[in-house]
């Protein structure tokens, strides 16, 4: 206890006095957050037990604002009927936020004992935003700006590669996420005033959120082109499958070179229906999915490609909209194909992608010609300016338009311009 007491002492002293360091990149975490720890500053003491600490993070905020309309071509009485779908219609929004992602404070401790690599890591994710009540305390049904508990977690390795235990960024559709270039922007927006969470960048428009999981990881060594992530994590409900016997098991193995990343995905859960009295056995799901994806390096340019497709995975965040009302698993697929370009020595940065999150109907939905109003298309086109102008600091000015169809061809569409900064420390 008394060490931890200097050890926020000395962290404390250090923000005072402005004392630099370097941010230590631990190529073992793969932390969802690398990107926005970034950048050259950063707080790091060597303890006296041979530990290092490290204190980095990112503020950002962006000016966003939001036109949404229902289709001129579609003839409904009420437009914004897209189940799934991410668009409010007849919205005119303005907002200051967050983007995609969200401030950070990242608190690392890592040390060595005798042949093996031991690591603590805290990630608090909070957010500028409220819901949309001027005189915001926190309390009742009026919630705060929100701090996500993102990373709670701890590893120890050594040749034989890492354990990772705690809550973590799942393994199934990660890169696709970390690839993205509007995780320095907004995407689109996933909801108006009143919202109280990150902007959805391409959640649910290219690919499923992977989300922050309770999992227990096994990793090869990292350092080598190939690496394999095996992991159990806390099981989820699918739908109205609630009883989980089995962990969920999720994996990724990718191979790396200087000029590129190549990454596969894989997911399987099974969930049951709680019993009734009387029954012997329950109905159940399973879930299974795959994801991948490749980027490549010429010089400045850089391209990304990347999908996912399953059953019983659902969309936008994972296995919401899993199944039909008689418990069978709906397909799911999406993709993005993104470019990038810096030139050689500039501190700007052009990039447009396009992305598209599909959901099927069931057979039996389709033979009883139920859900119309599912939503079968979630897709958006983005474009970005960022400039880079300091180590530290990023402006970045977007534009994207965004479109929700249904099965029976609802169409709603939003265009969206954000401008904003970001600050990596």
């Amino acid at each position: 206890m008394r060490r931890l007491v200097w050890l926020f002492a000395f962290v404390a002293a250090g923000l005072v006095l402005g004392a630099p360091g370097a941010l230590a990149q631990d190529e073992d975490e793969e932390a969802a957050e690398a990107e926005a720890q970034e950048g050259p500053q950063g707080l790091t003491m060597q303890m006296s037990n041979n530990w290092m600490f490290t204190f980095a993070g990112n503020v950002n905020a962006f000016l966003t604002y939001t036109n949404g309309e229902p289709d001129e071509d579609d003839d409904v009485d009420d437009p914004g009927t897209v189940t799934g779908g991410l668009i409010n219609a007849n919205e005119q929004t303005s907002r200051i936020r967050t983007g995609l992602l969200p401030a950070f404070a990242v608190f690392d401790a890592k040390g060595r004992e005798g042949n093996t690599d031991l690591g603590v890591h805290f990630g608090f994710a909070p957010q500028i935003q409220t819901a949309g009540v001027h005189d915001n305390f926190g309390n009742g049904t009026q919630a705060g700006a929100q701090i996500d508990m993102r990373q709670v977690f701890a590893t120890f390795g050594g040749e034989w590669g890492q354990i990772l235990f705690g809550r973590e960024i799942g393994l199934y559709q990660r890169q696709n996420i970390l690839t993205d270039m509007t995780l320095f922007g907004a995407g689109s927006s996933g909801g108006a005033q009143g919202a109280g969470g990150t902007t959805l960048g391409r959640i649910g428009f290219g690919y499923i959120y992977p989300n922050f999981n309770a999992q227990m990881t096994y990793s090869t060594p990292a350092g080598r082109p190939f690496q394999l992530s095996l992991g159990l994590f806390d099981p989820s409900f699918i739908g109205d499958f609630e009883v989980t016997k089995t962990p969920r098991l999720e994996g990724e193995l990718t191979y790396s070179g200087e000029q590129f990343l190549f990454w596969l995905g894989g997911l399987m859960q099974n969930a049951e229906l709680a019993l009734t009295e009387g029954e012997a056995e329950s109905d159940d799901v399973t879930a299974v999915g795959g994801s991948g994806g490749i980027r490549v390096n010429f010089g400045g340019l850089a391209l990304v490609g990347s999908g996912y497709v399953g059953e019983g995975i659902g969309t936008t965040l994972m296995f919401n909209l899993a199944h039909d009302d008689a418990g069978n698993e709906r397909r799911s697929y999406g993709y993005i194909g993104q470019a990038t370009y810096t030139a050689p020595g500039s501190q700007w940065t052009f990039g447009a992608s396009y992305g598209d999150s599909r959901l099927e109907l069931t057979d039996e939905e389709e033979d009883a010609d139920l859900n119309g109003d599912l939503v079968e298309s979630n897709r958006s086109i983005v474009g970005t300016i960022v400039y880079q102008a300091t180590a530290s600091l990023k402006a970045v000015l977007e534009y994207a338009h965004s479109e929700s169809e249904s099965h029976d061809n609802t169409t709603i569409k939003e265009d969206q311009g954000a401008f904003g900064f970001m600050l990596f420390f």
